[in-house]
């Protein structure tokens, strides 16, 4: 039977074999710097060169300055081994800095060939669609950012759909996976947006998204990309050609959704101004209309009076002018009567003459006088039958 000794035993023995090893004291070790992280004062990162990498902590918070992502460094310190955790880290007492790593001059030149090209440009961007119903998500379903971007899209707008094209987001062929979504997702019709995510991680972990691939996927599709990769911090190739960037997935979800809740409060104020401006609308006109009323009542009012007043001078000068023409028409018979008084045998009877006829003709010429018939002497009072004897004339 093989004789076991226990994980803190054997810890332990290690943790004594590095600390008791001199020449492992104050070693200078060259590497690139990635996955830089301060968590109360401390420094927490890693070095790596072409196959390898190496832990390192670093309990002076002042050499942050120096610890950028992707450069390279010359770090001075003494490995440490954790019994307790059976981890290995590197110590660093002392940071200089000399100059940029391999991965990081890579990215630069990478950067400064598309952009020459055009990949870049403003002119090339796609506006991102305002009413957006299907969010085109490409991430690793096994990932936390797929959750994130759920969360966030769904308390905001719960009618949102969210299609997953998985893949892989770090690692070999990651980048073929990503270019490959890319191009399936822009051909899907009923897409409004696509989402490239992942979360954050050094500038190695980020390769995928800053190859040449993935940058020529996401400038020939047709679709609007929103890049959401790493923190606010990162930046990748994709991120420049995308249509527009976001600091983190979470805030991606927020660019394309809108919250329903303060879209039903907007609507709730936007009606509520709709009803103020239209009472108001409605009050001035109500003014305007009562004092237009007042206005055209008042001057059909005097036009009114003004109108009877002329009626009444017109019907005073009509009864005037026809009282006139009474007047010149009584006179003209008062004449006509005078005149006919005048000539009006009754008249001339009562004035003591008579009027003389013969076979119901009036004789007004004693030639006319037939001596062989009885003639009428005609007086005001009766009549006398009388036989003419002679005629003779009046001398």
């Amino acid at each position: 039977m093989i004789r076991a000794i226990s994980v803190s035993k054997f810890n332990n023995y290690i943790k004594q074999v590095f600390d008791s090893e001199e020449l492992l004291h104050n070693i200078a070790i060259e590497g690139e710097v990635f996955g830089v992280n301060l968590t109360r004062n401390i420094i927490y990162f890693t070095l790596k060169d072409e196959d390898s990498s190496l832990p390192c902590v670093c309990f002076y918070p002042n050499y942050i300055g120096k610890l950028v992502e992707g450069n390279k460094i010359i770090a001075t310190g003494t490995p440490s081994f954790y019994s307790k955790t059976g981890r290995l880290n590197f110590n660093v007492v002392q940071v200089e800095g000399i100059g940029q790593g391999d991965l990081y001059e890579q990215f630069m030149k990478m950067k400064n060939k598309l952009s020459s090209e055009g990949l870049f440009d403003e002119a090339h961007k796609k506006a991102i669609p305002k009413d957006i119903k299907r969010i085109g998500v490409i991430t690793s379903k096994e990932g936390a950012v797929l959750q994130d971007i759920k969360n966030v899209a769904w308390r905001r707008n719960p009618s949102i759909d969210i299609v997953l094209y998985n893949t892989k987001v770090q690692g070999n062929n990651a980048e073929k996976e990503i270019a490959h979504a890319i191009d399936k997702m822009g051909e899907y019709e009923n897409i409004d947006v696509i989402i490239v995510a992942r979360g954050g991680g050094s500038l190695e972990d980020l390769a995928a998204y800053n190859t040449e691939i993935v940058a020529r996927a996401a400038y020939n599709c047709p679709k609007p990309i929103i890049s959401a990769v790493g923190h606010e911090t990162d930046f990748t190739i994709i991120d420049f050609v995308s249509d527009l960037r976001a600091p983190t997935p979470s805030a991606a979800a927020e660019l394309v959704t809108f919250n329903l809740h303060d879209k039903k409060l907007e609507m709730r104020e936007l009606i509520d101004k709709f009803q103020r401006v239209s009472k108001s609308y409605l009050d001035d006109k109500l003014v305007f209309l009562k004092n237009q009323t007042s206005l055209i009542s008042h001057n059909y009012e005097r036009k009114l009076m003004n109108l009877n007043i002329k009626i009444n001078l017109d019907k005073n000068s009509l009864i005037n002018s026809f009282q006139n023409y009474l007047n010149e028409k009584f006179y003209e018979i008062g004449i006509f009567e005078n005149t006919l008084n005048k000539i009006n045998p009754q008249n001339i009877l009562n004035r003591g003459y008579a009027k003389v006829e013969q076979d119901n003709k009036s004789i007004n010429s004693a030639k006319q006088i037939d001596l062989n018939k009885e003639m009428n002497i005609v007086f005001k009072d009766g009549v006398i039958v009388a036989s003419p004897l002679k005629k003779g004339d009046n001398k």
